[in-house]
């Protein structure tokens, strides 16, 4: 039993000494992709630990470690436009803690979710609502990139005052209510029906115009032949068209017809 009771003893000694010896580790190993923020007795100091090991002081210095990679969030805003129109969009936002203020981002917000809670989520909402507010409904459709580019200068003001860069920014989404993008589909549809009736009145006047121009060409042909048909010109015509046969005549008193080319070789027959 003695024995038992010894044993015990040795053990909480072994995890006594054990606690104390990673409590008093003069160690710290900051990882890639971190900083390390090194505080006395719980005041933030000026010098910020980068990758690798470091020693410390032991109850004296304690670090904090804050990832300075590329973070991604996302968040679902509302917004008004210029003309009261409900806008509803989705933000994906690419941001990362710049490592040299590190120690200045902790000793003001704290670790990586209160700069979500307290600093991004809010800064998008109001930038987003600023932005949006400058444009039409309809503008925000046709200048999808212009309100983009607009959203990304002010959310990077604004986030870079709290030691936050800004990689990237994307409007994943972007709609309205129900009511407006049904009055945007029958302005759309009213729009082809009028482009489609403008076209063919367009066509109609066109063919018109055509068989206009048409007639004053027949016109004017006809009129130039007129012109040109001079007598001799028309005695010509005649006899090369001419097929040697003399017309019928006939008489008035009588339904006699006469053939000119008979009469006429009767009387050369007599002659002879």
């Amino acid at each position: 039993m003695k024995q038992n009771k010894a044993f015990n003893n040795a053990g909480k000694l072994t995890a006594l000494l054990l606690l104390l010896t990673i409590f008093l580790t003069p160690f710290v190993i900051v990882n890639a992709g971190e900083r390390g923020v090194i505080m006395e007795f719980g005041k933030v100091q000026d010098r910020i630990l980068g990758e690798g090991i470091h020693l410390i002081i032991p109850v004296v210095n304690t670090v904090k470690k804050l990832s300075v990679r590329v973070q991604n969030q996302e968040i679902s805003a509302e917004a008004s436009s210029k003309d009261l129109q409900d806008v509803f969009t989705q933000v994906a936002l690419n941001w990362h803690i710049l490592p040299e203020e590190t120690n200045a981002i902790f000793q003001q917000i704290g670790d990586e979710e209160a700069i979500i809670q307290r600093i991004i989520n809010p800064a998008i909402e109001e930038v987003l609502k600023a932005v949006i507010a400058k444009y039409t409904a309809e503008e925000i459709i046709t200048k999808r990139k212009e309100v983009k580019s607009g959203v990304d200068n002010d959310l990077s003001t604004r986030l870079g005052n709290y030691h936050i860069a800004v990689d990237d920014i994307s409007l994943v989404h972007v709609h309205f209510s129900e009511r407006f993008s049904e009055a945007v589909e029958t302005k759309q549809i009213a729009e082809q029906e009028a482009k489609r009736a403008e076209f063919i009145a367009l066509k109609a006047s066109k063919q018109a115009e055509a068989k206009v121009n048409l007639a004053k060409g027949e016109a004017e042909a006809n009129r130039l032949l007129r012109d040109s048909l001079t007598p001799d010109i028309l005695q010509r015509e005649a006899i090369n068209k001419w097929n040697g046969k003399l017309p019928v005549i006939v008489g008035k008193e009588s339904p006699k017809f006469w053939n000119l080319g008979d009469l006429f070789k009767a009387s050369t027959g007599r002659r002879k």
